[in-house]
């Protein structure tokens, strides 16, 4: 096995499962993991989740306990990021001036909230939404309740945050670009749904919206202005509009860019011994035959064990089915497949939306290229295999609650 030196830059789900699988694959020589963040690598979907809501506590959110990098000869560097690389000399350099060589090199820098240019947007009480930090911040302002929050973004995040502050009973009101929330991720009527589940709950919701400007006295917000004029009071602002991949390091590098570090399916980037994985990897994906960047943790959990792999010279290829969830108040929703071919297309139903329990499909022909449940546990390694296995489905089959979904797939 390989003992030479292998560095990833970043510290996120992607990296720390790069490392724990290069040790489950037996490679021996050394490994240096360089975070950005002094905080030991961490799962981020509990942070607008459990964590937030204060289910899980800290304990729950490491990928790994802290003490698996020192029992497992890791060398862990917190707050002391990979700041640039030289693929030719085979080096990397710290942010603290450090220059390390090494034999491969992993990318797994993430990405980086959207920033938007408000007047206002340096007060206190307005932030984003990425890190431990951020939501250890917003719990605390949160947790007591009586609180005027105003969301900027209808996205996933900004839905979950949503919920979880009305949770803690504290006033929501949400502005967002799309005329009904969500609707760009999985279309209108599916979309109204989660709309009609936060106005439920108290949400108010502002759409199509964008804030204009923040203002504020005594040096913290007091009020959101809309692109319509309209002044909606608040003590906490969190804009909430999207993500950018992180590439500072690679662009600077010299690796070729596009929505991100573009890679082949094994993960490697335009430079031999380089990788990339997690959300900064634009990944050629076997299935479509085309190029996908996922922010989602399954992505980043699946991409560190292919890059380790592949860095390993073992023949891995993310193939998987990509994968997401959201808990919003009492619904809890799984997605499974791929959104550039669903979008556009109207999905089919089986179950009862007044109900809050069905599953949603999504068809390129007569074959499934996404699923979604809702309050249906248990059932998208099926729906996972109907998309990998290019099953061809009959629509009224596919939609009847009567008739089991293994029953679509083909035996053996």
């Amino acid at each position: 096995m390989d003992t030479g030196h292998f560095v990833i830059a970043g510290g996120g789900l992607a990296g720390a499962t790069a490392a724990r699988t290069l040790r489950s694959e037996g490679f021996t020589g050394t490994i240096t993991i360089a975070c950005a963040e002094a905080q030991v690598p961490y799962l981020r979907p509990p942070l607008s989740k459990e964590f937030l809501l204060g289910k899980d506590g800290e304990d729950k959110v490491p990928v790994v306990p802290q003490d698996w990098y020192a029992e497992n000869g890791v060398d862990l560097l917190l707050g002391d990021p990979v700041v640039a690389a030289d693929p030719q000399a085979h080096t990397v350099r710290l942010g603290s001036g450090k220059e390390l060589e090494y034999s491969k090199l992993l990318i797994a820098t993430g990405a980086q909230p959207r920033k938007l240019p408000l007047p206002g947007s340096e007060l206190g009480g307005v932030g984003t939404f990425r890190t431990m930090e951020d939501s250890r911040r917003l719990k605390a302002a949160l947790s007591d309740g009586g609180r005027r929050l105003v969301m900027v973004g209808s996205g996933w995040i900004g839905m979950e945050l949503a919920a979880a502050a009305r949770s803690y009973g504290n006033e929501v009101t949400l502005l967002g670009l799309e005329d009904i929330p969500l609707s760009t991720a999985i279309g209108p009527e599916l979309g109204a749904f989660f709309r009609g589940l936060h106005e439920s709950h108290g949400v108010k919701f502002r759409l199509p919206a964008s804030a204009k400007e923040i203002k504020g006295s005594g040096g913290r917000a007091s009020a959101v202005v809309t692109d319509a004029g309209e002044e909606i009071p608040a003590d906490l602002v969190v804009i909430a509009a999207g993500v950018m991949p992180d590439t500072t390091l690679a662009g600077n590098a010299g690796l070729t860019l596009d929505d991100g570090i573009v890679v082949d399916a094994s993960l490697r980037t335009s430079s031999p011994d380089v990788f990339a994985a997690g959300d900064v990897a634009n990944a050629l994906h076997p299935f479509t035959g085309q190029h996908h960047r996922s922010e989602h943790w399954y992505n980043a959990l699946m991409g560190g064990k292919v890059a380790a792999k592949a860095m390993l010279g073992q023949d891995a290829e993310l193939d998987m089915v990509p994968y997401f969830y959201t808990d919003q108040f009492d619904v809890a929703m799984e997605y499974s497949g791929f959104p550039s071919m669903a979008a556009g297309q109207a999905p089919v139903l089986r179950g009862s939306m007044d109900e809050k329990s069905f599953l949603a499909f999504w068809l390129e022909g007569n074959a499934v290229v996404a699923g979604m449940s809702i309050n249906r546990p248990k059932v998208h390694k099926t729906i996972k295999a109907l998309i990998s296995r290019r099953v061809p489905v009959d629509s009224a089959r596919l939609t009847d609650p009567e008739v089991p979904l293994e029953e679509l797939l083909p035996e053996g």
